[in-house]
């Protein structure tokens, strides 16, 4: 922690060249492609995503190509629809757009033209503000890890490489190369939870704790550790229970231990997320299945978790389990 931008990218290395930057056109992300563009010429190209979500985006898209231009660093705008689900909060549905968008960059033909390594532009005060959403959400241990510095995912490589740097010395360094962004008037709306954190909490922050965007991190990074071992273990549960899993094999687990395992195999296999009530009522259900007459069908997520006979099974009314329809034997 408390790198420089030009050091942070300095000791920053890419999965593979060439890089795309994703780039708002906002201080962050302008920082982070020039710094690119100077660590690696011609090996650097931005990607702008077009939300379509307020009147200044087209705005942003002009700014974004004149930078560019400038900066002779090639220049691709997608747009998307970021309209959020109903009851799906704007932040959420942005992210989920754009990470589509980028995995379409990732499948372009031909493959040559495919971005295989993204860098995203989130620094240190950013960790901080979404360590403490997940604490104000009552979050467990995969909120509390917070960003990860690097993953991959649908082929693509993604870098934070600006995790360790202070935004306030994002800016400093922007304004001392007279480098002008953009500034989305939304991060000033304090209707969202991240800018009251951002306007109300970090300031407070500073002055009791100078220190705190360090000893967060390592909060985070404590948790991100301990993460990747329950992980570890729900995959070896996972492998004993079954998939679906046996109703008597989760029977046979500690409390804690199955509900690690139901966590996982719901996020894991079936990409729902089930609240802390539900995943207690499913876990006071499997309990109470000491006869074969007793049934489960409660909501879980986005879906249903259901009794088949000996085995725990899950459904939406969308898309009907495949895993069921090949166990005949099941019901």
């Amino acid at each position: 922690m408390g790198h420089t931008l030009v050091e942070a990218v300095q000791a920053f290395a890419p999965t593979t060249l060439p890089l795309a930057v994703a780039f708002s056109g906002g201080a962050d992300s302008t920082a982070l492609l020039l710094a690119c563009a100077e660590r690696w010429p011609g090996q650097v190209q931005a990607v702008h995503i077009h939300h379509g979500l307020q009147a200044a985006a087209d705005d942003f898209v002009r700014h974004c190509e004149t930078f560019c231009a400038g900066l002779r660093v090639q220049l691709q705008v997608v747009h998307v629809d970021a309209q959020p689900a109903p009851g799906e909060s704007p932040e959420d549905a942005a992210r989920k757009a754009r990470y589509k968008a980028f995995r379409a960059l990732a499948q372009e033909v031909p493959a040559q033209a495919a971005i295989k390594t993204i860098v995203l532009a989130q620094h240190a005060d950013d960790q901080v503000e979404t360590l403490l959403l997940a604490l104000s959400r009552g979050a467990g241990l995969p909120g509390l890890a917070c960003m990860p510095a690097r993953w991959e995912r649908d082929g693509i490589h993604y870098h934070r490489p600006l995790l360790g740097v202070r935004a306030d010395h994002i800016r400093d360094w922007l304004a001392q190369r007279g480098v002008a962004y953009v500034t989305d008037p939304t991060n000033a709306d304090e209707r969202f939870t991240r800018n009251r954190i951002r306007a109300q909490l970090l300031p407070v922050l500073e002055a009791a704790f100078p220190q705190f965007r360090e000893t967060f991190a390592r909060s985070a990074a404590h948790a991100a550790q301990a993460q990747t071992v329950l992980v570890e273990v729900a995959e070896q549960d996972l492998l004993a229970v079954g998939h679906p899993p046996k109703i008597a094999a989760l029977q046979s687990l500690s409390y804690a231990r199955q509900a690690n395992v139901l966590r996982h195999w719901l996020t894991g296999r079936h990409h729902t997320t089930p609240s802390t009530a539900q995943l207690h009522e499913l876990q006071h259900q499997i309990a109470a299945c000491t006869t074969r007459g007793q049934k489960i069908h409660i909501k879980v997520g986005a879906g249903f978790a259901v009794r088949r006979g000996l085995w725990l099974d899950w459904y939406n009314s969308k898309a009907l389990d495949t895993v069921s329809a090949a166990l005949p034997d099941l019901s």
